[in-house]
């Protein structure tokens, strides 16, 4: 079945634990959607793990509005969701409406991610009332990485496990249908999924929220770069594939490949006329 905004919001009421990971192509997309994940999130991640920037700040609405239609064309069944990119919502609601548009129309999102509280709350309605839906995302907000001096664990003290419990009502108030909590305290992102009906989708928050997401690179262990302490490694894709990519070198200078097995054959005579 066809998963979409909705279903989220209605899997919160059965208590349904929600999934979804990234993916930035067509082939894995289309690979992740045959596993029957509920959701794939294009994330502007892919600006680290397939463009090899910094961070997040550097990517683009082309470079979005590129890798959702790749998606896009791969899965199916998952509900798809954009990551709207540093700088395309933060200017004004006007910005965030009209990039949000750009996501559904051109890249074929199916609804839109933003990072932000109480900032961005009239943005946030704004698209939804442009019939776009939107998913929230706070705690550790990587676009704000400047301001948080580094990638640090968010909510810690009573003011701001405060503060993002008021933001998390705010985002749901304005028409939000999920909010992902990232790098916040088990025990606080579990009473932040109490206190709102739409779900909460963690990435390194605890089990207590409605649902998880993971970059695929980094849950199968294909980003060497550096591992989150939140991820949990569920294969080491990433030796497998330099084991079969350092045996092909070898096959190939041993010219062991290719073999007839992979060789296309023609008829003697015809060669004989060639010399």
């Amino acid at each position: 079945m066809k998963n979409t905004s909705v279903t989220f919001r209605e899997a919160k009421k059965t208590s349904k634990k929600l999934t979804m990971l990234t993916a930035y192509d067509y082939s894995m997309a289309k690979l992740i959607d045959e596993c029957e994940i509920d959701a794939i999130l294009i994330g502007d991640s892919l600006g680290m793990v397939c463009l090899g920037y910094p961070d997040t700040l550097s990517v683009t609405m082309e470079d979005m509005i590129h890798h959702t239609k790749a998606v896009s064309r791969g899965a199916k069944n998952a509900l798809i969701v954009a990551d709207m990119p540093f700088m395309s919502y933060q200017t004004s609601v006007y910005d965030a409406v009209y990039n949000a548009g750009r996501l559904v129309k051109e890249g074929h999102a199916q609804a839109v991610k933003l990072e932000g509280g109480a900032a961005v709350i009239e943005q946030i309605r704004a698209i939804v009332n442009a019939s776009i839906p939107v998913m929230g995302h706070l705690g550790l907000t990587p676009q704000s990485i400047n301001a948080f001096g580094g990638f640090k664990v968010q909510g810690k003290s009573e003011e701001a496990a405060r503060k993002l419990i008021e933001d998390a009502q705010k985002i749901e108030e304005a028409g939000a249908f999920a909010i992902v909590l990232e790098c916040v305290p088990a025990r606080l992102a579990e009473l932040i999924s109490s206190r709102i009906s739409i779900p909460t989708i963690g990435i390194g928050a605890g089990k207590g929220c409605d649902g998880q997401v993971l970059v695929y690179q980094d849950m199968l262990g294909m980003f060497s770069d550096f591992k989150p302490k939140f991820v949990k490694q569920y294969a080491a894709i990433g030796d497998i594939m330099k084991g079969a990519i350092r045996n092909y070198i070898a096959e190939v200078q041993d010219s062991v490949f290719p073999s007839q097995e992979y060789e296309f054959k023609i008829d003697e005579t015809v060669l004989e006329k060639l010399y």
